[in-house]
């Protein structure tokens, strides 16, 4: 059985977002010995392949490593 997380609207716009977010902290700071990018990519995508829409990141992290690090999971555009 797939799992797809529940959406709900944000605002009056007719925004939908999903009801759970992916706090992307531990990614890339202070929580143990670093983690493989590639394994926290594959975890990214995980997260967007169930419905997940919000990323929580910030530079407090580190230098944008949070934002680099959720910029390589999504494809540029030309």
């Amino acid at each position: 059985m797939a799992i797809t997380v529940p959406r709900i609207k944000l605002g009056s716009q007719g925004f939908e977002v999903s009801k759970q977010g992916l706090g992307c902290m531990g990614l890339t700071f202070n929580h143990g010995s670093p983690k493989p990018e590639e394994e926290m990519i594959k975890l990214i995508h995980h997260a967007i392949n169930t419905g997940v829409t919000f990323l929580d990141t910030s530079d407090i992290y580190g230098p944008h490593t949070n934002e680099l690090l959720v910029g390589k999971t999504k494809p540029r555009e030309k």
